[in-house]
């Protein structure tokens, strides 16, 4: 469909909206009293979350624009059917999904919320890099927070294997003045130098860090970055997933996509299902997983008394 018809058929005049996006792709604008997002459908990459009243929440980076079929470090990529590169050599890394074009399946909004549903569904172009027959839907709402799901369905005759997770940006105002809470006791391996350690008190973020963080069992994982410059608290909400890494590459790592200092302006907290071995998926089965990410500024005594 083209902007139009999408607007036509799924749009709500001032509360979803599709203009054109990046490489031929339409985005998709929610909005609502509770603040926008953007959504680009060539990934179904979360490009920006605005609540009313607060500044921007997704860092995305200044140097390069939103492209087809390169990494883009920045957003809320989604990373399917693989999160990094150690469950399949044979797959890109994080996947392909985040190099697709996802369809729309439906949109919907209340006073409350505003929603819309992408799809990517296997055909020639996804069998020729993993030879499985799925379907995977992202369900992006504005409510009085952004609320993201992902739904792996094995629509095949075989059992298939993958892994997934969102890789969200939270943008920072300075990286040494952040720390990231709900971590402490924590097991980690530590990326940078492939140990396995144990997380005490919070992680403060004055130093390149890529940690994947082992969960315990349970329907719910609760995690905050703390930003001291931007005197606000980002709570990052996750279920369906047994892993969270927390990323930073620091100055020494060279991305293309980064100016010279991006790497100060964003910490990524990142919920991750069965890394890095995977989990396995029968015909006809479902997998969730599902975020949600809420600001919170700091009261002054000038805010709370207006």
């Amino acid at each position: 469909m083209n902007i139009d018809q999408l607007n036509s058929r799924y749009g709500a005049p001032g509360r979803i909206v599709f203009r054109p996006g990046h490489c031929g792709y339409p985005n998709v604008v929610l909005a609502n009293k509770y603040g926008t997002a953007e959504v680009a459908l060539l990934g179904a990459n979360v490009l920006s979350y605005r609540p009313t009243g607060h500044a921007e929440v997704i860092f995305r980076p200044s140097k390069r624009d939103y492209n087809r079929g390169e990494s883009f470090h920045g957003g809320i990529p989604v990373c399917f059917p693989q999160f990094g590169k150690r469950f399949s050599k044979d797959l890109p890394q994080h996947g392909f999904a985040r190099a697709m074009a996802f369809e729309v399946e439906a949109s919907e909004y209340s006073d409350e919320m505003t929603e819309v549903t992408l799809v990517l569904k296997s055909d020639d172009a996804t069998r020729a890099v993993w030879p499985h027959d799925f379907r995977l839907a992202i369900k992006v709402s504005v409510s009085m927070k952004l609320n993201i799901a992902l739904e792996v369905e094995n629509t095949g005759k075989e059992q298939f294997g993958f892994s997934c997770g969102f890789h969200p940006y939270i943008l920072l105002r300075e990286r040494d003045g952040a720390t990231v809470k709900g971590l402490d006791g924590l097991s980690f391996v530590n990326g940078v130098s492939g140990q396995t350690d144990r997380q005490t008190g919070d992680l403060v973020m004055d130093h390149p860090t890529d940690h994947v963080f082992t969960l315990p069992s349970s329907p719910r994982h609760e995690f905050a970055v703390i930003d001291s410059g931007l005197r606000r608290a980002v709570a990052i909400a996750s279920s369906g997933n047994d892993r969270v890494v927390v990323w930073n590459p620091g100055a020494e790592c060279a991305i293309a996509d980064f100016d010279e200092d991006s790497w100060r302006r964003f910490v990524c907290v990142e919920p991750v299902s069965d890394w890095p071995d995977g989990r396995a998926l029968g015909p006809g089965g479902k997998y969730v997983l599902a975020a949600a990410i809420q600001s919170t500024m700091e009261t002054t005594d000038e805010t709370a008394k207006a």
